[in-house]
């Protein structure tokens, strides 16, 4: 069945048209990750535009983190967890043993719980229902790097409780069995909670890096989590090219 071109659609720029048609195919899960898209020659003939048009839809899209292409074979649907060039999710193991470092995890708490009014809303669950709760520490070398707070919804990951998180990280293991379409987050400096300060084993006044991610599939969310890494052992990096 073919996806509808809105109005709106139709007086885009041709470039922004191609885009849109495909962009919306991935969020329906026409083309579901991994699957060949239409070919360039394909899309100019449905469209009426050059290749040149098309090419600049396609690029756009793989900028973005949502196709990945492949010289002298086509176009593909990218990995859900692939949200945008500049926001991709990184699991910290991966991240501390890429440096040559040693990642161990301390896990101070994995059970089900009952979401209190705010939580259940923001995990679109009802107030009272069932959700995973998980408190670990991450090292490296020894060191703590990240305390993580995290929330679950049980939907997403039914498995999640029996998992051994000092063998595979939470992001790890969710990215496996709950690949998500979109992300939000919040980035500030704050200061640790009494509990994040002793778990961290820094001062409850030193200053601290704090994340708030939440991901989500198509249709809910499936996690929620505070990261909080001490100001002094961790910086978020990243590169821009104009």
């Amino acid at each position: 069945m073919a996806l509808m071109v809105s109005t709106a659609a139709a007086e885009a720029p041709p470039y922004a048209r191609v885009k849109q048609f495909l962009k919306d195919g991935l969020s329906h899960g026409r083309w579901p990750p991994g699957a060949l898209m239409p070919s360039e020659a394909e899309l100019v003939a449905q469209f009426g535009v050059s290749r040149m048009t098309v090419n600049r839809a396609i690029k756009e899209l793989q900028s973005e983190g949502l196709v990945d292409r492949s010289q002298g074979v086509g176009t593909f649907a990218a990995a859900l967890h692939k949200v945008a060039s500049t926001l991709t999710i990184r699991d910290l193991h991966e991240e501390i043993e890429s440096r040559g470092q040693h990642h161990s995890a301390d896990v101070r708490l994995v059970r089900e719980e009952r979401a209190p009014p705010a939580l259940a809303e923001r995990l679109g669950l009802k107030s009272g229902a069932r959700v995973f709760h998980s408190l670990i520490v991450h090292r490296c070398n020894g060191v703590p790097l990240q305390c993580e707070d995290r929330y679950v919804n049980p939907a997403c990951a039914p498995a999640y409780l029996g998992v051994d998180f000092t063998r595979i990280t939470p992001t790890h293991y969710l990215l496996d069995v709950a690949p998500f379409w979109e992300a939000d987050y919040s980035i500030e400096a704050s200061a640790p909670t009494a509990e994040e300060a002793r778990l961290l084993d820094i001062g409850p006044h030193d200053a601290c890096l704090v994340v708030v991610r939440r991901t989500k599939t198509r249709t809910r969310p499936i996690t929620i989590a505070r990261l909080v890494h001490p100001g002094s052992r961790y910086a978020i990096e990243g590169a821009f090219q104009p």
